[in-house]
C-alpha cells in the first residue's frame, strides 16, 4: 500500500525555521566556545536536548562559523543578546545590527521583529498588538501564514499620516488570515466616566476581556516629549506632556505613562486611555517588546520593569546603552 504523500512545507515556514535554527546555532557556539559552558549546561539554559547542542556545534564548525577568531556576527550580537537576557530576565533577546551607530534603528528593529514573528506565529495563536512606527515597519518583513485572533490593544486616532492602531492591527490580521477585533472608541476619551460607560455599554468590554485569553502581546515604547504623531495632530497636548514629565514619566506603552521604575504615574491622562488594563497585558504568556533608539533608553528601562517582557527586540546601539549606560 502506498503511503500518502506529505504536503510540501510552505516556503515561508521553511525560511523562518532556517532563521531560528541559525540564531540558535550561533548562541550555542558563543556559550560553548566563549563562555566555556558545558554542553549539558547549554542544553538546560536553552531548553533543548544535549544531542541538539552537539549537532549545532558540529554544524557551526562545518559552516566555518567557529575559528581561532570569532567573526563579528558570532562575537558581538550574541554577546549583547545574552547580556540582555541575564540583566533583565528575558527568555530571548534579539539585537538587530545597524549600518552605523547613529543610524535610525526603526527599520532594523522592524525587520528583526517581522522575522522573529514569522517564526513565532502559529495557526492557533491569539495575539494582541500595539502600534507605532517600529511595529508598522515590521509588516514588510512578516512572512504571513495563519493565526487565530488579532486584538488591537488601543482605541483609534483620528488624525494621522501613516500610523494608526486600528490600521496596524487590521493589516497584521490580514497577513495571518486571522479574526481581528478593534476597540471602537478614541484612544483617549474625555474622562474616566466616559471610558467606563463605553466599556459597559458599547461592546468594548468584550474586546478587553479577550486580552485574558491571549497567547502573546506585541508592544512598542513611546517617549514623553513627543510621540509617533507629532505637531498639531498629536492627541496629547504639549502642555500635558510637560505635566507628565514633571510627574516623573520617562515613557509610555499604549499611552500609559510610567516612571523610571516602571510605575504608572499618577496623572489624569492614564485614567482616560481606551486600552485593556496594563496588568492584564502582563499576564500574557509571551510579551514581546520591540523598540530602540538613543532617545528611548530610559523609556525602555522603565518598560522592561513595567511589562516584564519575555522577548526584547532592539538594536545593537540601544542594547549597549541598556547594558552599560
Amino acid at each position: 500500500m502506498t503511503a500518502p504523500l506529505r504536503p510540501p512545507v510552505p516556503a515561508f515556514e521553511a525560511d523562518a525555521g532556517r532563521r531560528r535554527s541559525s540564531r540558535l546555532r550561533l548562541r550555542v557556539a558563543w556559550m560553548y566556545y566563549v563562555e566555556d559552558m558545558t554542553q549539558g549546561a547549554i542544553a538546560d539554559r536553552l531548553g533543548i536536548g544535549r544531542v541538539t547542542v552537539t549537532r549545532l556545534l558540529a554544524d557551526a564548525r562545518a559552516l566555518h562559523e567557529v575559528s581561532i577568531t570569532l567573526s563579528r556576527e558570532i562575537a558581538d550580537l550574541p554577546r549583547l543578546e545574552i547580556g540582555l537576557e541575564r540583566s533583565f530576565g528575558l527568555r530571548e533577546a534579539v539585537v538587530a545590527p545597524l549600518s552605523a551607530p547613529d543610524a535610525n534603528p526603526a527599520g532594523a528593529i522592524g525587520a528583526a521583529t517581522g522575522a522573529w514573528l514569522s517564526g513565532f506565529m502559529q495557526a492557533e495563536t491569539k495575539i494582541g498588538v500595539g502600534w507605532g512606527r517600529t511595529l508598522h515597519g515590521s509588516l514588510d518583513f512578516l512572512a504571513g501564514g495563519q493565526a487565530d485572533t488579532v486584538v488591537s490593544l488601543l482605541g483609534g486616532i483620528s488624525a494621522v499620516e501613516h500610523y494608526n492602531p486600528a490600521e496596524f492591527a487590521w493589516a497584521f490580521s490580514r497577513l495571518f488570515k486571522a479574526r481581528c477585533y478593534l476597540i471602537a472608541a478614541p484612544a483617549i476619551v474625555d474622562d474616566p466616566d466616559t471610558k467606563q460607560r463605553l466599556i459597559e455599554n458599547c461592546g468594548i468590554g468584550e474586546t478587553f476581556a479577550r486580552t485574558e485569553a491571549l497567547d502573546a502581546v506585541l508592544l512598542s515604547v513611546g517617549g514623553v516629549v513627543s510621540g509617533t504623531v507629532t505637531g498639531p495632530d498629536d492627541p496629547i497636548p504639549a502642555a500635558v506632556r510637560r505635566e507628565l514629565a514633571a510627574a516623573g514619566a520617562v515613557g509610555n506603552v499604549l499611552f500609559n505613562f510610567f516612571d523610571a521604575a516602571g510605575r504608572l504615574v499618577d496623572h489624569p491622562l492614564n485614567r482616560r486611555i481606551m486600552c485593556p488594563p496594563v496588568p492584564a497585558l502582563c499576564r500574557a504568556p509571551e510579551r514581546i517588546l520591540a523598540s530602540g533608539g538613543p532617545d528611548k533608553v530610559a523609556a525602555l528601562r522603565g518598560a522592561l520593569a513595567l511589562i516584564r517582557p519575555t522577548v526584547l527586540i532592539t538594536d545593537e546601539t540601544t542594547a549597549e546603552a541598556l547594558l552599560h549606560g
